[in-house]
C-alpha cells in the first residue's frame, strides 16, 4: 500500500498533533497586532501634545527634541512589533504567501529563526540608543545613577547583538550547505535552477551565503555559456568606456542597490563576456545568478504562461538577486514575447537586478519590441536605476582575423 503524497512518511499521528499545536501561537500574534494599535494611539497622543506645546509657546528646543525622540521611539517599537508579527508568524505558524507582492518586505523572503533573532537584536539596540539619547539630551534632569546604568545596559545590548550575529553566521552557512546537499538540480533551457516545491522560492537561493562559500556551485548553477572573468576582459581595445568604469562594475555593488546594468554595443565588443564576468563576480560575492538569452527567457516565460503559472514563475525568480538577459536586439520579438519580457523587467523593478546586453541603443528598442509604447515602458523601468554602458570598439573577431591574415 502506498502512502499518501500529502503526508510525510515519518510523520506519526502524535507528531501531527504536536505540530498542529503551533496554531496556539496565532492568538499571541493577534495580541501583538492589538499592541501595535496601542502604539498608534500613543504616537498621535504624543504628537498632539507636541503641537499643542509648540503653538502655545511652552516648548523650548530641548522639549521639542525630547518629544521627537519619543515619537521616533514609538515608531521603532512599532517596527519591531511588525517584524515579530509578520516574521514570527511566517516562521513559526504558517506561511503568509506574499511571494510576488509588490510590498513584500525584503527580509521576509529569506526569514528564518536565526535571521529573525539577529534583526530583533538590532532593533532592540536601536531602541536602546534612542532611550540613551533621551537621557543625555535631558542630562540636567537625569540622575547620574540612571545615566550610568542606562549606558551599561545599552552596551550589554550591543554586546549581545554582536555575539548573536557572530554565532548566526556559521549556523546559517551550515544550514545552507545542508540544504544544498539534499537538493537536486534540473535544467531549463541553458539555465540550471535548484529543484523546489511547487509555488515556493528555490530553497537555499533566498539566503545570501558568505562571500566565496559555495561560489563554484552558484557559478555552475547559473547556466553561463562559458566561464569568463573580468581579468580576461581586454580593456585595451575599448574606445569607451574608461577602464575605471569596468573596475567599478566589478565591485557588483549594483546588486545590493537592486540596480541594473545595461551593456550596449556592436557585435564582438565584449558585451556577453562582460555580462558573464559580472555574473561570476556576483556568484563569488554570495548571490544567486541565472543566465539566458532574451529568446530563451521569452520561451521560458511563455511556457509558464501557457501552464497558468506565470505569476508564480516571476515570484520564484525573486529568489535570484541577478538575472542575465543576453542578446536583446539580434532577433525581433513577437508581441507575446515582448509583453512577457516587459513583465519580467517590470516585476523586478526596484526588487532585484538585471544584467542586459543589446546591440542597439535604447532609443531603437521599438525596432526589437515591434511596439513603441511597449519598448518605451520597458526601457523606462530598466534604465531608471541602471548603469548604462556603451562598449565602443572594433569586433574582437575581426581583429583576430586581421591579426592572423598573411601580410602582402
Amino acid at each position: 500500500m502506498s502512502r499518501s503524497a500529502s503526508s510525510p512518511p515519518n510523520m506519526t499521528t502524535l507528531g501531527c498533533a504536536l505540530f498542529a499545536t503551533r496554531w496556539l501561537q496565532a492568538p499571541l500574534y493577534f495580541g501583538l497586532v492589538a499592541a501595535q494599535g496601542v502604539y498608534v494611539y500613543k504616537f498621535f497622543n504624543e504628537l498632539w501634545h507636541l503641537i499643542h506645546h509648540v503653538i502655545s509657546g511652552h516648548a523650548d528646543e530641548t522639549h521639542v527634541m525630547l518629544a521627537v525622540l519619543k515619537l521616533v521611539d514609538v515608531v521603532m517599537i512599532a517596527n519591531l512589533l511588525i517584524m515579530v508579527i509578520v516574521g514570527g508568524y511566517e516562521t513559526f505558524v504558517s506561511r503568509i504567501g506574499l511571494q510576488g507582492h509588490r510590498d513584500q518586505p525584503e527580509w521576509l523572503s529569506h526569514v528564518n529563526s536565526n535571521v529573525l533573532k539577529v534583526k530583533l537584536a538590532t532593533a532592540i539596540v536601536g531602541i536602546s540608543s534612542v532611550h540613551l539619547l533621551q537621557m543625555f539630551v535631558d542630562v540636567h534632569h537625569t540622575p547620574r545613577h540612571d545615566l550610568l546604568w542606562g549606558t551599561v545596559i545599552h552596551m550589554a545590548f550591543i554586546a549581545s547583538a554582536a555575539i548573536l550575529a557572530y554565532m548566526s553566521g556559521p549556523m546559517a552557512a551550515h544550514e545552507s550547505r545542508s540544504r544544498t546537499a539534499k537538493e537536486g538540480v534540473h535544467p531549463v533551457g541553458r539555465t540550471v535552477i535548484p529543484a523546489q516545491r511547487d509555488g515556493g522560492a528555490a530553497d537555499g537561493a533566498e539566503e545570501a551565503a558568505e562571500p566565496g562559500d559555495g561560489a563554484e556551485e552558484r557559478i555552475e548553477a547559473a547556466g553561463f555559456p562559458a566561464r569568463k572573468v573580468l581579468e580576461m576582459f581586454d580593456e585595451g581595445h575599448l574606445r569607451a568606456p574608461e577602464p575605471h568604469v569596468i573596475t567599478r562594475l566589478g565591485k557588483v555593488d549594483f546588486v545590493t542597490r537592486k540596480a541594473n546594468v545595461v551593456l550596449l554595443g556592436g557585435p564582438g565588443t565584449g558585451k556577453t563576456h562582460l555580462a558573464v564576468a559580472l555574473g561570476v563576480r556576483a556568484c563569488q560575492a554570495g548571490h544567486q545568478v541565472l543566465f539566458a538569452t532574451a529568446a530563451e527567457w521569452g520561451a521560458r516565460l511563455a511556457d509558464a504562461k501557457a501552464a497558468g503559472r506565470l505569476s508564480k514563475e516571476l515570484a520564484r525568480l525573486d529568489a535570484y538577486p541577478v538575472l542575465v538577459v543576453d542578446e536583446v536586439g539580434y532577433v525581433p520579438f513577437d508581441s507575446e514575447v515582448a509583453h512577457l519580457l516587459f513583465q519580467l523587467v517590470s516585476h523586478r523593478y526596484e526588487r532585484a537586478s538585471l544584467i542586459v546586453t543589446g546591440n542597439r541603443p535604447l532609443g531603437r528598442w521599438d525596432e526589437v519590441f515591434g511596439d513603441s509604447a511597449m519598448a518605451s515602458a520597458t526601457v523606462d523601468r530598466l534604465a531608471h536605476h541602471a548603469e548604462i554602458i556603451t562598449l565602443d570598439a572594433d569586433s574582437y573577431r575581426t581583429r583576430r582575423l586581421e591579426g592572423s591574415a598573411p601580410a602582402f
